[in-house]
């Protein structure tokens, strides 16, 4: 029965479950109030966070204007295009033009070694053992066919040369011969007349790998010595044509470039990881090799007349690659020039520099040896940028102040207020930001003391800053950027410096405001918190009293319809 008296009204007839519902929303008032001001102090904590992004944005643009040469920037110009030249100045450098005459380009030298270092394709000329496919030579050869006077010839790669011989026969009837002289390492063939050699639709690479090619004549040899080095083979078995003695039991040796130690092992190691280790080192230099002429050459990274120092002991690997036994120094040259007429200077790079040339701040990289002219001037569009950025980012900030302090009337009356249309505070960060872009920066000497100097003041009717006169923006970035530096790069009183100090402390007390808000939300918490738990408490009170009122009524039926039996059970006796 007890479960059955929670049910609103079933003794009284009275929904008691409904009037407590009213008085509990009754109660819940100050919750709401409570909780529509920490959603307000949210919303406010996002306005000033959004003010704050926009602050800073307008800080870091201020410190741009005031940033060491931020109006010194320089354009160098080459007179001629297509020439290969750059050129580089700073704020030291003066406008005006300068000539620079190059008589000779620096060059790096070089370490050439000697040609022809690999072995020949065979010790005789019987090349029947000899398969293309492991023919020691630059272009290795592909399967297929090539022609010999109009007739294809098919060569497979387990083919040995002295096959291919007998198919270059067989296709033309005997009319061209082919051989090997190992005295000279080259192919020659021959015919009773001029042998015509290849077709647009030939397949493999022979003649051209083995060096052949079309004179007019009936005898065609290779152009050059056909046996190279095999880079990807150990160096014990690179097919060099010089033994490499100088080294111990293991097959370890080592040599030194420009001072630099290399260790190979010519069981392991082979010449193509051994040029990548040389390239990769600290010895300054790149070490190429040329299959077409069986050689290696070594280059130094940088230009000029300085050599390029190889050591080891007699029987190396560098003597095998024919460096320091055949090989010759070609010196590398030094740059040679003049400037505006003056004497001839030298240099050992083409990148001049400041004390190349003699004129501060300037850089000039020459590719020719021609007489160019250097142009230098005020970079008014890189100046220029620069203030317009500063511009951009304070008219967000005033526009965003515009929207989230505005007042809105609508005219029956009715006024909406924006966010932060109570915080006087901002308001006056507004203000006074305005106040600094319009005055005077105290302790100007020249003509440029404030923004209108530069042909930049506040849009008709706005908040917003505009470049109104960009002929006379651009003439003072032009001819007067000394003054212009002054105004806005002078430490503690310049345009910048203003600007960059006031947003610092914007900066925190718009951080305090936002800490403040945090605080007031987290204290409403705890009194929301509070304020549940008393209405859990009153509505537990009131469900009790009713229920009992309920279990109250619930009796006095009982007895009244008791009383009622009695009665009617007399009255029928």
């Amino acid at each position: 029965m007890a479960s059955n008296l929670q049910l609103s009204g079933l003794a009284s007839g009275f929904d008691w479950k409904s009037l407590v519902e009213q008085l509990m929303q009754v109660e819940r008032a100050p919750i709401d109030r409570l909780a529509a001001e920490k959603t307000r102090n949210s919303s406010k904590v996002s306005a000033l966070g959004n003010l704050a992004t926009r602050l800073t944005a307008l800080q870091t643009s201020a410190t741009v204007l005031g940033a060491d040469g931020a109006f010194g920037l320089r354009t160098a110009t080459v007179s001629a295009t297509g020439v290969g030249w750059s050129a580089a100045a700073s704020a030291a450098t003066a406008s005006g033009s300068y000539t620079i005459a190059v008589s000779q380009l620096a060059t790096p030298a070089r370490r050439e070694g000697a040609t022809n270092i690999g072995t020949s394709l065979s010790p005789t000329t019987d090349v029947s053992g000899t398969t293309i496919a492991n023919l020691p030579i630059g272009n290795p050869i592909t399967a297929g066919t090539f022609t010999v006077n109009g007739k294809a010839v098919t060569v497979a790669l387990t083919d040995s040369l002295d096959t291919v011989f007998t198919a270059i026969s067989t296709a033309t009837g005997g009319a061209v011969t082919a051989a090997y002289n190992p005295g000279t390492d080259r192919i020659t063939l021959s015919g009773a007349g001029e042998i015509v050699l290849g077709a647009a639709n030939d397949t493999s690479n022979f003649l051209r790998s083995l060096k052949l090619a079309n004179n007019g004549t009936g005898t065609v040899t290779s152009s050059g010595q056909l046996g190279t080095v095999k880079t990807t083979a150990t160096l014990a078995n690179a097919n060099l044509g010089t033994p490499i003695t100088a080294v111990d039991g293991t097959g370890a040796g080592t040599f030194s470039i420009n001072g630099v130690t290399f260790n190979y092992n010519v069981n392991t190691d082979t010449l193509a990881g051994l040029v990548a280790q040389i390239n990769q080192s600290t010895a300054g230099v790149t070490a190429t090799y040329d299959p077409t002429n069986d050689r290696m050459t070594i280059t130094n990274d940088t230009t000029g007349d300085v050599g390029v120092a190889l050591d080891e002991a007699a029987g190396g690997l560098l003597g095998a690659l024919g460096l320091t036994t055949g090989g010759a120094l070609v010196r590398g040259r030094d740059a040679q020039f003049s400037v505006n007429g003056g004497a001839t200077l030298s240099r050992a790079s083409n990148t001049l520099s400041e004390s190349a040339l003699g004129i501060p701040g300037l850089s000039v990289t020459v590719a020719s040896t021609s007489t160019e002219t250097i142009q230098v001037a005020a970079d008014t569009k890189a100046m220029r940028v620069k203030i317009d950025d500063f511009i951009t980012k304070f008219n967000e900030v005033q526009e965003y102040l515009d929207v989230a302090t505005k007042i809105t009337p609508d005219g029956k009356g009715k006024v909406t207020a924006a966010i932060l249309a109570d915080n006087r505070e901002i308001q006056d960060w507004g203000r006074s930001l305005r106040n600094m872009a319009f005055s005077a920066v105290a302790g100007m000497t020249g003509t440029i003391t404030r923004l209108e100097s530069l042909g930049i003041d506040f849009k008709a009717g706005t908040n917003n800053l505009e470049v109104k006169d960009a002929t006379k923006l651009e003439a003072a970035l032009r001819d007067k950027p000394a003054e212009v530096d002054a105004f806005f790069h002078t430490a503690t009183t310049g345009f910048a410096a203003k600007f960059k100090s006031f947003l610092t402390t914007v900066g925190t007390m718009n951080t305090t405001q936002q800490s403040n808000l945090n605080k007031s939300n987290a204290g409403i918490d705890t009194q929301i918190a509070d304020l549940e738990r008393r209405l859990v408490q009153q509505r537990s009170i009131l469900e009790s009293a009713f229920i009992a009122m309920e279990s109250a009524q619930q009796k006095l039926q009982s007895q009244q319809a008791a009383l009622a039996n009695a009665f009617s059970s007399s009255s029928s006796k």
